[in-house]
Formats: C-alpha cells, structure tokens, sequence
C-alpha cells in the first residue's frame, strides 16, 4: 500500500507565508495562522508542501488504508483561503449561518476574503473542529 503523500514534515511555516505571491493572500493566510494558533493552542506545522497543519488525528479505514491528519489546517490556494476542518461541518451549520460569505466541501472551507467573515465565528469553528478530532483515532468503512 502507498504512504500517503501529504505528511507532517519539518518545512517552515513562516517561509511558507512569506512566499505566497499575492499580497493579500499572504496576509490572510498568515492571520488565519495566527487566529488557529490561539484557538488551538498548538504551533503550525507543515504537512505535504502546501498545507499547514494544527494537531493531528489517526484514521482507519475497513481497507486497511490508514494514516495521520491534521486536525484543523489552512492552506492559501490561489482561489480562495482555504480551511481544513477534518471533522467536517454537519455539527457547526449554526457557526455557518454566522460566519459570513464562504463555502464548502467535504471538510474544506473556502474564504475569499478573510475580512469579509467574523473572525470571532471562525475561531470558535476551528476550536470546535480541532477539540472533535485532536488526538483521536477515526475508524470509518467509508473508503
């Protein structure tokens, strides 16, 4: 079976930040860090090349398939800001409806512009997300 291609590694983080090209990407991405590094009380770790990470969790899979994630991270894409919420966000439509313009995938939450959201709903989303999974171990029949 194949290792999984995005894990936690020794990248730096702050280098990361510094070198995403658009002005005001990088100065979302580095407050989104900075906002999920209080509400976690954990420090960004890099998994892969492009996400950051806070936390982590364990998942297995009924194939066998199983491996480390974070559990909650952030990454700059060009499109949008980019969440990862791994708990996905069944539990939180109340801190959604507050939140202010987004949208969302499967446990992705996509932000043009981090001034257009309330910063205090966002951090409560990423405490909660991050206390769901932190240190657990999923087990799921799902893929």
């Amino acid at each position: 079976m194949a290792e999984p291609a995005t894990t936690r590694n020794d990248g730096d983080v702050t280098a990361f930040l510094a070198a995403v090209a658009d002005p005001g990407r990088r100065a979302d991405a580095e407050a989104a860090c900075a906002l999920m590094t209080e509400a976690t009380g954990e420090q960004p770790v890099m998994w892969g090349s492009a996400i950051i990470g806070f936390g982590q969790y364990h998942y297995r899979y009924r194939t066998g398939r199983e491996g480390d994630w974070p559990a909650v991270g952030l990454s700059p894409r060009k499109q949008a800001l980019t969440l990862y919420v791994s708990a996905g966000f069944e539990a939180y439509q109340d801190l959604l409806s507050r939140l202010g313009p987004h949208t969302t995938g499967k446990s992705c939450l996509y932000l043009k512009r981090l001034a257009d959201v309330d910063l205090s709903v966002l951090k409560e989303l990423v405490t909660e997300g991050f206390r769901h999974l932190n240190g657990r171990t999923v087990v799921s029949g799902d893929q």
